[in-house]
Formats: structure tokens, sequence, C-alpha cells
């Protein structure tokens, strides 16, 4: 079982860099956990490199505007990057007719680059986003949408890996339901956000531009999201903290109340074994 800690600076001495969730851990989609933002600012205070990493679908400058209008603290972090970020990579290198599927406001994602939107007739491929009103649809909506791509064999570029985010306190369904859906369907993916490879090679980038090389060994990730964060991080052979009241709280915890049994079981379940856990990042 993970290590209880009661705050991030209790941890601070093993570390170099932080790679830090950002939905889920710095704020629910509705406001700022402060918390969490003054305890990335006193690590960064006690040297440490933070980089926030994230399965936004928006490019960073997107997402460094939306944290300011929530109301996370600007000085909580060095760096930031996004899946839409290593998305953009996978759009440019695929074919230039796409069926854009997601909300008008994630369209920045594709700004600059060599790419129309079409109709679903004439699209050479999906970039999906999310939903295209993520307040009322669940995925079984996109199904009779999806049925025909996957039969012509048209490929899907998923910008946000998540299953689901907290907004407020209820939970979203994102861009990650909808790829599960197409490959259920037969339907192929492209994927460049937590949990895989090219996210955290640029994150780790990133670390390196502000503070010379790094030795993985003194690297933190911190994150809430079985799938994404845990996962990501496992792959990539890097010390976990975990925040158990995220999106995985109701395997476990009774209102503010954690069943510290319940949680190792789900954490054993999903041979996950970060180092640390708390419930909010402090």
């Amino acid at each position: 079982m993970a290590e209880r800690i009661g705050s991030l600076h209790d941890i601070v001495s093993h570390y170099d860099v932080v790679l830090c969730d950002v939905w889920g851990v710095l704020h629910n989609g509705v406001s700022a956990f402060d918390d969490a933002s003054n305890a990335l600012l006193q690590a960064r205070k006690s040297g440490l490199t933070v980089v926030l990493i994230t399965n936004s679908p928006r490019p960073n400058k997107g997402v460094t505007l939306q944290l300011h209008a929530l109301g996370v603290l600007p000085d909580a972090y060095d760096r930031i990057v996004t899946s839409g970020d290593v998305t953009r990579k996978l759009i440019a290198e695929g074919p230039k007719k796409i069926f854009f599927l997601g909300a008008e406001r994630d369209k920045p994602l594709l700004e600059g680059l060599d790419v129309t939107c079409v109709g679903e007739e004439d699209a050479e491929i999906i970039v999906c986003s999310g939903f295209f009103d993520d307040e009322v649809e669940t995925p079984e909506d996109y199904r009779e949408l999806l049925v025909p791509f996957a039969a012509r064999d048209i490929a899907m570029i998923c910008a946000n890996p998540d299953l689901i985010v907290e907004r407020g306190h209820r939970l979203i369904p994102c861009a990650g339901a909808l790829a599960a859906l197409f490959e259920e369907l037969g339907g192929k993916t492209r994927i460049a956000g937590k949990p895989y490879k090219p996210i955290y090679t640029a994150a780790l980038a990133e670390a390196e531009a502000h503070r010379g090389t790094i030795d993985r060994a003194r690297v933190l990730a911190i994150g809430d999201g079985m799938p994404t964060d845990v996962k990501g991080a496992i792959s990539e052979g890097l010390e976990l903290l975990y925040i158990s009241a995220g999106i995985h709280a109701g395997d476990y915890m009774a209102g503010n109340t954690t069943n510290e049994t319940a949680l190792g079981d789900f954490l054993e379940s999903h041979q996950a074994r970060p180092r640390w856990w708390m419930p909010r990042l402090v």
C-alpha cells in the first residue's frame, strides 16, 4: 500500500521535477483548488520544476488562459504541456480532410495546420476533441455516427484520452469515451496524450529546457486518473503521488472519509502501486 502523506512539502526533498495533472488535481472545471496551487508554489520555492501535464485538447495557450480564469496561481507552475500540443503533430502528419468531432471551443486545436474540415462522407480521418454537448450526451448517442466511419476504415485521432472528468460535483464524459466506443466498433485510434509516451516525452523535454539534464528517479508524477495519470506514470517508470478524492473516489470513499482497505484493494486491482497518496493535493 502507498504511504499516506500530509502535504507535498513532506516529500519534496526526494524530487527535482513534478509532472502534475490539472483537471481533478488543480481544479474541478468550475473553480481552482487553492491548496493545490499553493502546494505547487511552495514546491517551486523549494527548487523543484513544475510542469503541468494535461489531457486537455486545447493547446497550452488556451489552457493557460483557462487556469487563470479559474483562479489557479500563475506562479504554481513553470511550463504546461497539453494533449492538444502533442496531438497537433498527429493531425499534421495525417490526411488533410478531417471530420471534427467536438465543441466549437476546441477548434484552436486546428489553428495553423494545413487541414480542412469536411462532412462525414468526404472525411479521410476523424479528429475528436470531445462531445458536441457533454452536458447532455453520452457515448451511445454517437454510435450511429461512428459505425460508418469504422466500416470505411477511417481512423480517429483522439485529442483528449480522458474517459471522464470532474465538473463541479458531477462527472462529465470526455473524448476518450468516444475513442473507446470507436475501438469497440472496430475503428482504429491514434492518441498522443496520457497515458501515451509522446506527452511524457514533451513534458520531460520542457522540464529539461527549464533546469537542464534531469534524473528520472527524481521525477514525481501527480494525478487522479487510473487509465491516464496512473497508467502513464507506471509506463514511464515514474514515482507517483495518487490523489484519491478525484474521479475514482466512489470506489473507496464515503463522504470525506477514505476506507483505506478499499483503496488498497482498488489500487491492487489495477496493478497500481503509487509510492504516495493523499485525498487532495496540499
